[in-house]
């Protein structure tokens, strides 16, 4: 089965800036959806970025313009640099995948049923 584990989190002052990675084990090359969701107490969890296996990428809005997902597909990693860090983006964030690539965008109010998950890194901003 596939596995995912995140890295990279952790805590920094608002405007401050982040890079999470995600590393993807026994993930075979080939069609594909990934992305980072994130889930803050209390709140749903969310889609913040997702990028499929023919370089479409989407972003939340709330995140669209300081967030970029990247994938090196040559490492199996995937990326997601935060910069412009605000207290709201305080969350557990999750990498996903799955062999699939369709329906590989974010969807306000819904969050896409990825096959596999990372545990998650925690990322606080203060302010």
């Amino acid at each position: 089965q596939v596995q995912l584990a995140e890295s990279g989190g952790g805590s920094v002052q608002a405007g401050g800036s982040l890079s999470l990675s995600c590393s993807v084990s026994g993930w075979m090359y080939g069609r594909h959806c990934m992305g980072w969701l994130r889930q803050a107490p209390g709140k749903e969890r969310e889609g913040v970025a997702y990028i499929g296996s023919d370089g479409r990428i989407t972003y939340a809005d709330s995140v669209n313009g300081r967030f970029t997902i990247s994938a090196d597909n040559s490492e199996n990693t995937l990326y997601l640099q935060m910069n412009s860090l605000e207290p709201e983006d305080t969350a557990m964030y999750y990498c996903a995948a799955d062999s699939s690539p369709f329906f590989c965008t974010v969807v306000p109010g819904s969050q896409r049923d990825f096959d596999y998950w990372g545990q998650g890194t925690q990322v606080t901003v203060s302010s």
